[in-house]
């Protein structure tokens, strides 16, 4: 009743393209911008914005990352992991080789050297793919740790390899406190978020789907496979390489090489697996819920009789459910949560008159 289309017509073909076509829709999204940017940060607590909604945005970035390269364009990639700590490396040397280099420029360039990074890994996908290509990804995380351990000029020869936060400044405003870090990335989520969007509707999303779809009937239609397989891990690693930086910066405020394992790499799959590929709602779903089901988890077992599960089991029980829950949702529902969004929406346009 209150999400039917009755009465909404569109009069251009501008109105019948737009991403969000029913006014409930738009409305809806005005709302949960207004709610993030205004609502939380005046209502929100320091352990919701360190331990909660920092870690996670920055994943809901860095499953899009994945997502536009392995949802989209079809490319198996396990690097996720390794091209965000270059973007995290790669800025913190920009702050420290180019003094006075605004905040956002420095997270720019560290994408960008990034994406450079993940083209070259992106390489053998010009020859290769499927599970091959995934295990000439998997080569960079190891490269990419090895590289930024041996050589300490990358950590401004740190003994230990640890690189810390610059100063979290834009215009003149202290970022710093937590409510700061929040908007901060926020405001950088929102925006690649908005630019994925527009990524995937364009020419050149299209020729992702094609791609992933048939390569060989994508050659055959005019589509260049050199180009859109390695737009594909550029663009990519540009937003893996934003999302390490968040990810050292905002919420770790501290990081080293080791701290962009092969685990994260696979939590990040993880997330678009549960979420949906090739879905822009689904990292934020799939995000949503490696974040907040351990956090369930731990409280329900602290409703358990003491002494029954230890806390040195906790971490296995957590490995345990996650594998179990991607079983479920690879055999019951291989597009993931988004499905199931998508689901709910249509039937929510025809109700009452459908059951």
């Amino acid at each position: 009743m209150f999400y039917q289309e009755a009465g909404q017509f569109s009069t251009r073909y501008a109105q019948d393209r737009r991403v969000f076509r029913l006014r409930q829709d738009r409305y809806g999204l005005v709302a949960l911008l207004l709610l993030a940017f205004v609502g939380v940060p005046y209502l929100g607590n320091d352990y919701w914005f360190s331990a909660i909604l920092i870690p996670f945005l920055v994943l809901s970035l860095a499953g899009l990352g994945l997502n536009l390269l392995t949802g989209y364009a079809g490319q198996l990639s396990l690097g996720s992991a390794a091209f965000m700590a270059v973007g995290a490396f790669a800025t913190y040397n920009v702050e420290l080789r180019v003094p006075g280099s605004p905040l956002l420029l420095s997270m720019a360039l560290g994408g960008g050297v990034a994406a450079l990074v993940a083209v070259l890994f992106g390489l053998p996908s010009l020859r290769i793919k499927g599970f091959y290509l995934l295990v000439s990804t998997l080569a960079a995380q190891f490269f990419v740790t090895w590289a930024l351990t041996r050589f300490s000029w990358f950590s401004n020869n740190s003994a230990s390899g640890v690189i810390s936060a610059p100063r979290l400044e834009i215009l003149g405003v202290d970022l710093s406190s937590p409510v700061g870090r929040y908007l901060l990335t926020l405001g950088v989520v929102v925006t690649l978020f908005w630019l994925g969007q527009n990524l995937v509707r364009s020419e050149l999303g299209r020729n992702w789907m094609a791609v992933r779809d048939r390569d060989t009937a994508a050659a055959v239609m005019g589509i260049a496979l050199l180009k859109t397989k390695l737009l594909a891990f550029a663009i990519s690693g540009f937003f893996l390489g934003v999302a390490g930086a968040l990810w050292a910066f905002t919420y770790l405020g501290t990081v080293e090489p080791h701290g962009f394992d092969l685990n994260r790499s696979f939590q990040i799959l993880f997330i678009i697996i549960i979420g949906g590929l090739g879905s822009i709602l689904g990292n934020f779903l799939g995000a949503a819920f490696i974040v907040l089901f351990p956090v369930l988890l731990s409280n329900l077992v602290a409703l358990l009789p003491a002494g029954l599960i230890d806390a040195g089991q906790m971490e296995n029980l957590q490995k345990m459910a996650f594998g179990a829950l991607i079983i479920v949702f690879l055999v019951k529902e291989p597009e993931g949560l988004a499905r199931l969004w998508k689901t709910f929406r249509e039937q929510a346009r025809v109700w009452p008159l459908r059951y």
